[in-house]
C-alpha cells in the first residue's frame, strides 16, 4: 500500500461501561414514567405517626398552657410547661382531648404528695385546671383567715419579701391592666428603668411533708374562710397559690370552682417544669415569638422544695 491510498474508516469506539445506548443520547432519550405514589403506604405511615403522638400525649406527657394568674407566683400567664401523665396512674382523664367518658376507674393508681402541682378536670366541665394539692384522702381541712388548718394544726405561713410580677403575668383574657383591678390595687410600682410591675405580698407556706412554696394572699374575701371538712377516700383538696384569685376546691361549681375535694380519677397528671414562657405580645411573625420570650423562666422545676425540718 502506497502512501497515496485512502485510509480505511476507523471503527467507532466501544461504549464505556454504564454509558447510555446511542438511542438514548441527550435529546433522544424517551420519557420515563413517573414513579407511582403508594398512597395506602403514605396514609398508613401518617396514621401510625398520629397514633404514636396520641399515645405519648395520653400515657407519658403532654404540653400545657397557663391562661390565667390563679397560680401566681409559681406560674405566670403565658407559661408553657410539661405535665407527666403516669405518676398517679391512668384514668378516663388521661386520654388526649378527654375522648373517654367520665368514670372512676384507675389503672396502677397512685396518690399525690402534699404540694404537688396537678392538672384536674372539674365535674361540670371538660376544661383543665391547674392547682396545688394541700390535703390528702382522710385529712381534715379548714381555712381560717386565709390560713390552712390541716388535721387541727395551722399550716405555717412566713412573711417573705414582696414579689415583683410584670403586668402581663397577671393578665387574664378579659383584663389589660390588672394592677388597676381591685385585687391588686395599690401594688402598681414603676421601677427606675420605667418598667411597671405589681409588687405582691408573699407568704411561704410549708405542708406536713416539708413541701414549701410561695403563695399570695393579701385581702380578706369569702374564700379565706371555710369550715372544717374531711377529705373522702380517693379524693384530694386543691388550692391555687394566688389565694385571692383562684377558683379551686374552696369555691362552688357555680362560681367555676371545683366544688370541694376532687376524685383522684379526675387528676390528669403532675406538672413537672416550664419549657418556655411568652409575655403575650407575640403575633404571626416568628420574630415576634422570640421578642415575647421570658428567657429567665425556661426550665424551672415545678416540684416544690422540701424543707427537711418539715412543718
Amino acid at each position: 500500500m502506497t502512501g497515496t491510498e485512502p485510509a480505511e474508516p476507523s471503527a467507532p469506539p466501544a461504549p464505556e461501561p454504564g454509558a447510555a445506548p446511542a438511542a438514548e443520547t441527550a435529546g433522544t432519550r424517551p420519557a420515563r414514567k413517573a414513579a407511582r405514589v403508594d398512597w395506602i403506604a403514605e396514609l398508613r405511615g401518617l396514621a401510625l405517626m398520629l397514633l404514636g403522638v396520641l399515645a405519648f400525649h395520653s400515657l407519658i406527657a403532654k404540653p400545657f398552657y397557663i391562661p390565667s394568674p390563679s397560680m401566681v407566683p409559681t406560674l405566670w400567664t403565658g407559661d408553657r410547661l410539661v405535665v407527666s401523665k403516669y405518676p398517679y396512674g391512668w384514668s378516663w382523664v388521661s386520654a388526649s382531648f378527654h375522648l373517654l367518658p367520665r368514670s372512676r376507674w384507675r389503672i396502677w393508681p397512685g396518690t399525690p404528695e402534699y404540694g404537688d402541682v396537678v392538672i384536674v378536670v372539674p365535674p361540670n366541665s371538660d376544661e383543665d385546671y391547674i392547682k396545688r394539692v394541700v390535703a390528702l384522702p382522710g385529712d381534715r381541712i379548714a381555712v381560717v383567715n386565709g390560713q390552712i388548718v390541716l388535721n387541727g394544726k395551722r399550716v405555717p405561713q412566713e412573711i417573705e419579701p414582696p414579689i415583683e410580677v410584670p403586668l402581663d403575668a397577671l393578665t387574664s383574657p378579659d383584663e389589660h391592666d390588672p394592677c388597676n383591678d381591685a385585687s391588686y390595687r395599690g401594688m402598681r410600682v414603676r421601677k427606675p428603668s420605667g418598667r411597671i410591675v405589681c409588687e405582691l405580698p408573699a407568704l411561704r407556706e410549708t405542708l406536713p411533708n416539708g413541701a414549701t412554696y410561695l403563695v399570695v394572699d393579701h385581702e380578706d374575701q369569702p374564700l379565706d374562710h371555710m369550715d372544717e371538712i374531711r377529705v373522702p377516700p380517693g379524693h384530694v383538696f386543691l388550692m391555687g397559690d394566688n389565694r385571692d384569685n383562684s377558683a379551686d376546691s374552696r369555691a362552688p361549681l357555680w362560681e367555676r370552682g371545683l366544688g370541694g375535694p376532687v376524685p383522684l380519677s379526675d387528676i390528669g397528671g403532675r406538672a413537672e417544669f416550664i419549657t418556655f414562657s411568652q409575655d403575650g405580645t407575640q403575633g404571626w411573625s416568628p420574630a415576634s415569638w422570640w421578642r415575647a420570650l421570658r428567657g429567665d423562666r425556661a426550665w424551672r422545676s415545678l416540684r416544690p422544695a422540701i424543707d427537711k425540718n418539715g412543718s
